[in-house]
């Protein structure tokens, strides 16, 4: 019997974790909070790649050592979440956005002081991507799940990561209006002090998701899994691991794009300017993905959405390496990418909380999450890297166009399933 789907005649059943939406706040209210702090934290990361040249005028460091600073920040990005999301599921969600959106601040608003590789990867790397993991998809996502009703949480889903979405099509032409009227070093610091209005989200969103499992499990005559627990159920089902590697490509996809698209642009010879509206129209249209996943995760397989997405990144991948360089073709480009952007996170998270259940999402969430970042910090270092080694980034397309095939066969296995214990006896 499959070890993924068998479920014991004397196991307890699953407790429910119920959602309290109505008696505490109104849907709307939790979606525009969770869509908000999104749009704030990852509308400022992704706009750092157009101060990349910038930052190597200034500093003189060079491409290479520059995309390391961001490279680590993908990574650190990824490493803080599940334990963000642990401290949210037992302390509270409140207290982590709180600390998170603050250091994003910082770090940004210190970042174009810094002029050594270290200093950059402190400000960059360790107070601002840390505290956008923390203000990140893996706490807002389990926050929305758990106070949202069951059957509406595939569209929430989607709606909050379309905040992130609009984030990055809305700061990155504010990025450049504010270099351009104010230069870059003060554009980056305004963009810092953006992030503070997620404060507010804080209050709205606080309160965690394993009390809640813990009176449901009482209720039941059943234990909640412990954090270790949890994580070695899941690290132990094959279909996490699939789900998991899958989404480690995704993030060298995104990383690579968001940190070296302006790069690309320039190398096709193109105006600069035209960067920052690629990476705008990436913003757009992947609030047309993110929402339009969101609603589909409800009615087909979240594995064959999520290999379709990945399929869809090689090709267009692939044909944008045999199009001739235009703005036009730049900007198809960046459109059809910024559908599948973002939108592989709707089906990723749903399919962690459809095999777990709420109560650990924003750990578990989180792991899968750091898998992401492994691949954001590889997408991110080696575009830099291949590029400082061979003036193109032909190399790194060839293998991006390898990695999506990859994906979207080790998506197709998951068995879109519960596992076998979600509590253990009280007795």
């Amino acid at each position: 019997m499959n070890d993924e789907t068998a479920v014991s005649s004397n196991a307890p059943a699953a407790p429910t974790v119920a959602a309290p939406l109505v008696a505490r706040y109104a849907m709307g209210l939790v979606l525009l909070a969770a869509a908000g702090t999104f749009a704030l934290t990852m509308g400022v990361r992704q706009t750092m790649g157009l101060f990349l040249s910038s930052l190597n005028t200034s500093t003189g460091l060079g491409i290479g050592s520059i995309s390391l600073a961001f490279a680590f920040g993908q990574l650190w990005w990824g490493l803080t979440q599940p334990f963000a999301g642990a401290v949210a599921d037992r302390i509270g969600t409140g207290r982590v956005l709180l600390i998170g959106a603050a250091l994003v601040a910082v770090g940004t608003i210190i970042t174009p002081l810094m002029t050594t590789t270290a200093g950059l990867i402190f400000a960059i790397g360790v107070l601002a991507a840390g505290g956008a993991g923390m203000a990140g998809p893996s706490v807002l996502m389990a926050a929305t799940m758990r106070l949202i009703a069951p059957e509406k949480r595939g569209l929430a889903t989607g709606v909050v990561n379309a905040g992130g979405s609009f984030g990055q099509f809305a700061m990155a032409p504010i990025a450049i209006a504010l270099t351009a009227g104010v230069g870059w070093a003060s554009a980056m610091q305004w963009l810092g002090a953006l992030v503070l209005l997620a404060l507010p989200a804080a209050f709205v969103l606080k309160g965690n998701s394993v009390s809640l499992a813990k009176q449901a499990a009482a209720a039941s005559g059943t234990h909640a899994l412990t954090a270790r627990e949890a994580i070695r159920q899941a690290v132990s089902t094959p279909s996490y691991r699939y789900l998991s590697m899958g989404f480690l490509v995704c993030g060298f996809h995104v990383a690579f794009l968001a940190t070296h698209l302006p790069g690309v642009v320039a190398a096709c010879g193109l105006p600069p300017a035209i960067g920052g509206w690629a990476l705008g129209v990436i913003g757009l249209f992947n609030i047309v993905g993110s929402l339009a996943m969101g609603w589909a995760v409800g009615r087909w397989r979240m594995k064959s959405l999520l290999a379709l997405l990945y399929a869809t990144r090689g090709i267009a991948v692939l044909v944008f390496l045999l199009a001739p360089k235009t703005p036009a073709v730049m900007l198809i480009f960046a459109a059809v990418m910024g559908v599948t952007f973002l939108s592989t996170v709707p089906p990723t998270a749903g399919l962690v909380a459809k095999m777990f259940g709420p109560a650990n999402m924003a750990m578990l969430f989180g792991i899968v999450m750091l898998a992401h970042q492994v691949g954001g910090f590889f997408g991110a270092f080696l575009g830099g890297y291949v590029f400082q080694a061979t003036g193109s980034y032909d190399i790194v397309w060839y293998i991006d166009i390898a990695l999506a095939a990859g994906a979207a066969l080790v998506n197709l296995p998951i068995r879109e399933s519960r596992p076998i214990v979600v509590a253990r006896s009280a007795a």
